[in-house]
C-alpha cells in the first residue's frame, strides 16, 4: 500500500509540473503572439486565441494521461496487459469516466483512484485557465453595449 502512495505522489507531482510548465508556456506564447494573431485574423483573432488555448491545454492533459499509462504498463499492473490497455485505462480514469471494463486488481487499485483525483484537479485547473484567457480577451470589449434588455 505504501508503494502506491509513493508512486501516486510522484506521478501527481510530475503531472502538476507538466501542467504548470505547459500553462506558463501557453500564457507567455499567447501574450507574445496575440498581436500577430490580431493582424492576420483581424475579425476572428479572439477565436484563434481561444482555439490555441484549448488545444494547448488539451495537449498538456494528453501528456499527463500518457505519463500514468506508462506507469501502469511499466509496473505490469494486474489487469493491464499491454500499452494500449494501459492508455485506455489511464484515459478513462484520468477523465473520471470509469467505464469499469478494465480495472486494476487489489495490488494497484489505489493508484487508479489517485489518478482519478489527479485528473479531476487538473481538469478544474484547465477550465479555470481557459476561463481566465477568455475573460481577458473580452474584458476591454463593450459586450452588449447599446442593446436593451
Amino acid at each position: 500500500m505504501l508503494i502506491q502512495f509513493f508512486l501516486g505522489a510522484i506521478l501527481i507531482g510530475l503531472t502538476v509540473l507538466v501542467h504548470a510548465v505547459a500553462l506558463d508556456f501557453l500564457m507567455k506564447t499567447l501574450e507574445k503572439k496575440s498581436l500577430m494573431l490580431r493582424r492576420h485574423f483581424y475579425r476572428y483573432w479572439k477565436t484563434m486565441v481561444i482555439t490555441v488555448t484549448v488545444m494547448g491545454v488539451f495537449a498538456a492533459n494528453i501528456i499527463e494521461i500518457w505519463l500514468w499509462a506508462f506507469a501502469y504498463w511499466g509496473l505490469q499492473a494486474d489487469g493491464i496487459d499491454d500499452l494500449e490497455t494501459a492508455l485506455y485505462f489511464s484515459t478513462v480514469t484520468f477523465t473520471t469516466v470509469g467505464y469499469g471494463d478494465v480495472y486494476l486488481l487489489k495490488d494497484w487499485r489505489l493508484l487508479g483512484s489517485f489518478e482519478s483525483a489527479n485528473g479531476m484537479l487538473l481538469f478544474g485547473w484547465s477550465a479555470a485557465f481557459i476561463f481566465d484567457i477568455v475573460s481577458k480577451l473580452y474584458k476591454e470589449d463593450d459586450f452588449g453595449k447599446g442593446t436593451k434588455a
